[in-house]
């Protein structure tokens, strides 16, 4: 994931840290543990899973190395 992606649904979300961990070479164990998360969480949002919660995703981004932004398209 070098470049930024527009985003809009929960299996986006997943599909774009799933990725960023594959290009990392972690394991869905190793994440869990470096995010402090569980691993049922991690298999949870990499499948889109709408009613993951907010901060323990906010973990795992932080964990991989990425960010998260908001931009607003009207300018």
């Amino acid at each position: 994931m070098t470049q930024a992606q527009i985003i809009t649904t929960p299996q986006q979300v997943g599909a774009a840290l799933r990725d960023a961990r594959k290009a990392r070479g972690l394991r869905q164990e190793d994440l869990a543990l470096a995010a402090g998360v569980g691993l049922r969480f991690i298999g949870e949002l990499e499948r889109g899973k709408p009613t993951v919660r907010l901060a323990e995703t906010l973990r795992v981004v932080a964990a991989l190395g990425v960010r998260v932004s908001v931009e607003d398209p009207r300018g």
